[in-house]
């Protein structure tokens, strides 16, 4: 008897969905976080009886059979790259991408990772940074101590206002990268992602360019985890665990009545 197997995957498919529904609600004010959704497959089928074969009175062959399928698995836990709503925080240090895009990040071993969350802030050497301390990957100078305003317009070019100075001077250029597959990016935690082979090599370019989105200054992107849609499949997969789960019971009644019938 396979039903105890069978729903065994179920339940433990379910599981894994919530686990991923979990973390979704956890981070739903995490700055740039992009949501993850679970995705199921059925496995191999167990042939009871086979098609085509010749029946008995061989003036025709068995046109369907009987093919058993033995359960479920989670094949893959995707992220969802769909643009979060933009939150004004008045800090000219936060950026936002609107569109494609990811900020370019220098991060631990000088590995380039990439990052939607644009919490930045500067160092002591005036280099723009993220929360963590990681140098934002582009060609801006550092930024003079002496500034009183920092613009960024939505090409990604910086300006600085020096006290004294009447016009702003330009210090570089923020350029944002592109990807094939967006969700082939690792994700790494701490708003993190890294290049792999599915996700296809960087394309770096300038904010409003064709294939690139643009820098909107004094706001950050929040997550794009919907409350009403994760509770409803929360919900949903609760329900589902509890059908397998009645389904173990059921399959443990019906071993238990054999077992006495042999006895």
């Amino acid at each position: 008897m396979n039903i105890l197997a069978i729903a065994a995957t179920g339940a433990h498919a379910q599981q894994t969905n919530v686990e991923v529904i979990a973390n979704n609600i956890a981070n739903i004010s995490t700055t740039g976080f992009k949501r993850s959704r679970a995705e199921f497959s059925d496995l191999l089928y167990q042939s009871l009886r086979a098609q085509g074969v010749p029946n008995q009175t061989t003036d025709g062959t068995i046109p369907e059979g009987a093919r058993l399928g033995v359960g479920t698995q989670v094949t893959a836990i995707r992220n969802v790259h769909k643009q979060g709503s933009l939150t004004q925080t008045g800090n000219e240090f936060d950026l936002a991408i609107v569109g494609r895009g990811w900020f370019q990040i220098t991060g631990p071993n000088d590995e380039i990772l990439y990052t939607r969350a644009g919490s930045f802030n500067k160092n002591e050497n005036g280099q723009l940074v993220t929360l963590e301390g990681y140098v934002i990957e582009s060609p801006v100078a550092e930024i003079p101590d002496d500034t009183v305003q920092v613009t960024i317009n939505e090409a990604g070019q910086v300006f600085a206002l020096r006290g004294g100075q009447g016009e702003p001077e330009e210090l570089g250029q923020i350029n944002i990268a592109s990807f094939v597959n967006d969700v082939g990016l690792e994700p790494l935690g701490g708003n993190l992602f890294r290049e792999t082979l599915t996700s296809g090599a960087p394309i770096v370019g300038v904010p409003g360019a064709p294939g690139f989105g643009t820098i909107k200054q004094n706001y950050l992107e929040s997550s794009n985890v919907d409350p009403v849609k994760e509770i409803t499949e929360l919900i949903s997969a609760q329900r589902a665990y509890e059908m397998n789960s009645k389904v173990i019971q059921a399959g443990d009644e019906m071993l238990a009545t054999v077992s006495k019938g042999i006895r």
